[in-house]
């Protein structure tokens, strides 16, 4: 009889059912990453810090090769060894970017599922015996190899976007929002979208151009502030 999957994301899972796994998957690794954080005075910056950058370590880990499961303890994992480091002042900005800093700590991480993948020796049929995986781990580990920079690099822009439109959400009215994210984001002829929310041209226009202007500002508020940490 075939094994349960208890993986976060079944396989094949629709995108209603894959969003609703990540949810239970963010919100199970938050809560074992702050009961690991217990003892410590602050929780509330690192669950900040957790909720900011954890698509972004996620999704890198997925494009690397990593099982959902595996993804999400790369997640809780790298950030736990973040934590441990800036407590004692080990990350030096003069050495390089935040941005470079977090993606070592992440590819070191991945390595790190991926060696816990090689010795498990429990898998029927030497599941995890595939030459396609180590030949990811082992461009990972080769310091001349640029694969994981140019996923970090596409994620990161990503996350940045994400990052900002949420500030944006703050910013704006949910209508005008609403507007944007049908005429900007999703690209819908003006028309269609005047027509599905019931508003004026003029209204499509406006939103267009007064979200379009505040989340310009917040892009570049957290490129300055990537570049300066």
């Amino acid at each position: 009889m075939a094994s349960e999957d208890k993986s976060p994301v079944r396989k094949g899972a629709k995108n209603s059912d894959r969003e609703v796994d990540l949810t239970k998957g963010y919100a199970k690794t938050r809560k074992s990453l702050i009961a690991r954080l217990e003892n410590w005075d602050d929780q509330r910056t690192w669950d900040e810090f957790y909720q900011t950058y954890w698509k972004l370590i996620y999704s890198v880990g997925i494009k690397a090769g990593l099982r959902h499961d595996e993804a999400f303890d790369t997640v809780q994992e790298t950030i736990l060894s973040i934590a441990k480091q800036s407590k004692k002042n080990l990350y030096d900005p003069k050495q390089g970017s935040f941005k470079t800093w977090l993606m070592n700590m992440t590819r070191w991480r991945i390595n790190d599922q991926f060696r816990k993948r090689k010795k498990d020796t429990a898998m029927p049929g030497g599941a995890w015996e595939d030459d396609r995986k180590t030949d990811v781990i082992d461009r990972f580990e080769d310091p001349k190899g640029d694969l994981l920079e140019r996923m970090w690099n596409v994620e990161w822009k990503k996350n940045i976007a994400d990052m900002a439109l949420t500030r944006v959400k703050a910013q704006v009215s949910p209508k005008q929002y609403q507007i944007f994210d049908y005429y900007v984001i999703k690209q819908w002829e003006a028309k269609k979208v005047q027509d599905h929310l019931g508003v004026s041209m003029a209204q499509v226009y406006l939103a267009k151009h007064r979200v379009g202007s505040v989340l310009k500002k917040e892009l570049v508020k957290l490129e300055k502030d990537a570049k300066k940490d």
